[in-house]
């Protein structure tokens, strides 16, 4: 008797162990699974709707989640904790490149300064006049430009320094404008803007070749202005054989992004990622929490250099604003 109720209490023990164990498990295994789907996801460029596409700006975070959670689980769950690793592995591959940049620049090129902040309808207009008087862009993309920021920039003696323009100021977020120390002729027909103003100019360099300039700022892909973001970055006009064209902004959009990285087959590469900086995040600037994510670029014709990149914070905006110095072909 007393062996048979050993074996039942063994037996009993036995079946309450192994459930308790699954049950300490699954949190791990949901994790892990997510991770796992999210690498596939973003490596296979398959991302579609609002989550998703939201979900893959944060790729570069991921890096790190997936690394903790296989050092969390190497000695309570292997089989989870390798599945993790191999995530972060794939994570680690498709972010790592922004770090280390691409082939310098051509020091016989003629350079182009570019400079783009979304303003926020808000920023600090003296702030910025003093990143153009020490950056000394030759032009100026703006974002969430409003009838009175044009007012303040001027003031500040944005006037002065670039009294070329070519702008399409509005309330709210709409806004965008180029202003430039050299000539600009807009452009218009070169593409279908979606979602916000996006002027298009012609500057016009002294002893240089003539550029086409962009001021990029499509909805974000929330909700229902999903589609319409992906639209927008379709309608973007191709890389020329012609003029060399370039594009900066807020795209609403990082590399993780099959939409963008798509742009960028166009005969585009971005600017900070060729200077080794693509992983330094631009939103949102400003508050409680440090900048997580990177939004805002400048997008250059493959045959430009880039010859140095800066990430620069503005007082009173949720952006960080982006310098790119560039280096254009003497002949397209």
């Amino acid at each position: 008797m007393s062996i048979t109720a050993d074996t039942r209490r063994a037996a009993k023990e036995g079946g309450e162990t192994r459930p308790k164990r699954c049950r300490r498990r699954w949190p791990s295994w949901t994790l892990v699974t997510f991770l796992a789907l999210w690498a596939v996801i973003r490596v296979g460029g398959l991302e579609q709707g609002s989550f998703l596409t939201q979900l893959m700006t944060l790729t570069p975070l991921a890096v790190v989640l997936s690394a903790l959670t296989a050092l969390l689980l190497v000695f309570r769950n292997r089989p989870a904790a390798c599945v993790a690793l191999a995530a972060c592995v794939a994570f680690t591959a498709t972010v790592a490149p922004r770090a280390f940049g691409g082939p310098a620049a051509a020091p016989e090129g003629s350079p182009l300064r570019v400079l783009t902040v979304n303003l926020f309808g808000r920023a600090d207009a003296a702030s910025v006049v003093d990143l153009v008087r020490r950056y000394d862009p030759d032009v100026f993309s703006a974002l969430e430009l409003t009838p009175r920021a044009v007012t303040a920039l001027d003031a500040a003696g944005l006037d002065t320094l670039m009294p070329h323009r070519v702008l399409e100021a509005d309330f709210g977020a709409t806004g965008s404008g180029l202003f430039a120390k050299h000539p600009l002729t807009a452009l218009d027909g070169l593409f279908t803007p979606i979602g916000h103003n996006m002027p298009a100019a012609t500057i016009s360099l002294p002893g240089g070749p003539a550029a086409q300039i962009v001021a990029v700022h499509p909805n974000p892909p929330l909700g229902r202005m999903t589609a319409e973001w992906y639209a927008a970055l379709d309608a973007f006009p191709p890389a020329s054989d012609e003029v060399v064209r370039v594009l900066a902004g807020d795209f609403n959009a990082s590399l993780d992004h099959r939409a963008l990285r798509d742009l960028l087959d166009r005969g585009y590469h971005d600017a900070a990622e060729r200077a080794g900086k693509g992983l330094v995040p631009t939103w949102p600037n400003g508050r409680w929490m440090p900048p997580l994510i990177t939004i805002d670029h400048i997008l250059t014709d493959r045959r430009a250099g880039v010859a140095r990149v800066e990430i620069l914070d503005v007082p009173r905006t949720d952006h960080r604003g982006v310098f790119a110095e560039l280096r254009l072909p003497a002949r397209p």
